[in-house]
């Protein structure tokens, strides 16, 4: 199965680009979530991090 992929690929002409633009794609997310997150005021962090366990305190009290 890997060598008829492999055969398929090594006939394709400007293959390598593609692995070379899916690592930037994901240093392009994954550095944007990091900005995003470490630009996040510590009170939206406190918040969301109480999330779940807020709702397990609003389903309790309602049964």
């Amino acid at each position: 199965m890997l060598k008829y992929i492999k055969h398929h690929l090594d006939s394709m002409t400007g293959v390598e680009i593609y692995p070379i633009i899916s690592l930037l794609l994901f240093f392009l997310v994954f550095t944007t979530m990091l900005i995003i997150v470490l630009k996040m005021p510590k009170k939206n962090i406190d918040k969301l991090s109480n999330l779940p366990l807020d709702n397990d305190i609003k389903n309790t009290h309602h049964e």
